[in-house]
């Protein structure tokens, strides 16, 4: 069956959401991707790539759509800008592509492992999928920032997906900042009551959709006959908080304050980072120059700051298995 995606990034993401787009590529027999670029070197360099499964919106375009996320613009900074538009992009979607039933939202720094079919298998005929954090126990006080995570969110153009989408834009107009305020935090905790406010939300449960650094220490995650399982279910995408591409030609892959044993790192990292390597190597080949998304490595506090969060989240794990 086929599936409609769409995600939001600037040329700092470009290698990010090339990785993610091959990495569907492998796992989805029939897809699309719209792509909506928040700065025009994003957009150029999609037009030289011209890939085949993929089509480019421009932020001018989905700000001339969207009159009211466009008058935010000015009180927002860009990352609480990009957070603001999320909600637009689903409809952007549904009013342009009158054909489509159906529009999944993917946050840009995913790799897919295995195809998503079974997620959508699992929403079955609810009108919103959503997917939960399910923090680690030593990573409970995260739950601060939002049960769900807005990173996989599928929308049916249905009388239920509709009210949902359209109640979380205006939310979103209305306040959406880099702060917790009043049950609020950006474009994310607006989902923790979906559940209750909305019919037809369904939580998806799969083990495999949704893993990230957040909770992977709760699972098994073993190599099973060439496919990366988590317990019993076969890992279908991980969220790569956090990494960063370096200038020196490294990466700064682990996420602070977030363990990772040796094993999950070659099962689940090392198969990212190889594949932000190739996205690097893909698109040198037209532009040479091209290094947005290049940052210098942590100085020495930045280090220090992240030995210290990894021990306290140490601490908490064992704490937690007592």
């Amino acid at each position: 069956m086929h599936r409609e995606f769409c995600t939001l990034f600037d040329s700092n993401y470009l290698f990010k959401a090339l990785a993610m787009y091959r990495s569907l590529e492998r796992t989805r027999p029939s897809f699309h991707l719209t792509a909506f670029c928040f700065d025009e070197l994003a957009e150029e360099m999609l037009a030289k790539l011209g890939l085949e499964q993929m089509s480019v919106v421009s932020l001018r375009d989905l700000e001339a759509f969207d009159a009211e996320l466009l008058s935010t613009k000015s009180d927002r900074t860009p990352t609480e800008y990009c957070w603001t538009a999320t909600p637009a992009l689903p409809l952007y979607m549904f009013d342009s592509r009158p054909e489509l039933d159906e529009i999944t939202y993917l946050d840009a720094d995913l790799l897919f492992f295995s195809d998503p079919e079974p997620l959508f298998q699992e929403m079955g005929d609810a009108s919103i999928l959503i997917t939960p954090h399910r923090f680690a126990p030593e990573h409970a006080q995260h739950a601060i920032n939002g049960i769900y995570n807005v990173q996989f969110l599928a929308f049916r153009r249905d009388a239920r997906g509709l009210e949902c989408l359209r109640w979380w834009h205006d939310r979103c107009i209305e306040w959406c900042y880099y702060r917790l305020e009043d049950g609020k935090l950006g474009d994310q905790k607006y989902l923790d009551d979906w559940p209750e406010r909305f019919e037809g939300v369904h939580v998806l449960e799969h083990k495999g959709g949704g893993l990230g650094p957040w909770n992977i220490t709760q699972y098994e995650v073993v190599n099973r006959a060439g496919r990366v399982m988590v317990d019993d279910d076969p890992l279908v995408f991980y969220h790569y908080h956090r990494v960063k591409l370096l200038d020196n030609g490294g990466y700064d892959w682990h996420p602070p304050g977030y363990p990772i044993s040796r094993s999950d790192h070659k099962l689940v990292y090392v198969p990212y980072l190889a594949a932000l390597k190739a996205a690097v190597r893909e698109v040198r080949t037209i532009d040479p120059d091209f290094s947005a998304g290049f940052t210098p490595g942590p100085d020495a506090r930045e280090r220090l700051k992240a030995v210290r969060q990894s021990i306290t989240a140490r601490a908490r794990r064992r704490l937690s298995l007592r």
